[in-house]
């Protein structure tokens, strides 16, 4: 069982802006950055466990990180 749950676009960049990404462009993906790490994040609702998981992953959160930010 994932650690991340399945969330919707709008919540997952809330969460990656408090970590500090600002969002690029937006269609139908939601492209982040942090200036050195880019993220994409789908606009499908919820964003699949596993999805959500990789992404966070790729941000440099843990898990448990990336529910504090919820």
């Amino acid at each position: 069982m994932p650690k991340i749950p399945g969330i919707n676009p709008e919540q997952a960049v809330r969460a990656l802006e408090k970590a500090g990404f600002r969002v690029i462009r937006q269609g139908k993906h939601i492209i982040m950055s942090d200036g050195i790490v880019r993220l994409t994040i789908p606009r499908h609702n919820p964003i699949n466990a596993f999805t959500m998981g990789a992404i966070a992953r790729d941000a440099g959160l843990s898990p448990e990180e990336f529910k504090k930010l919820l």
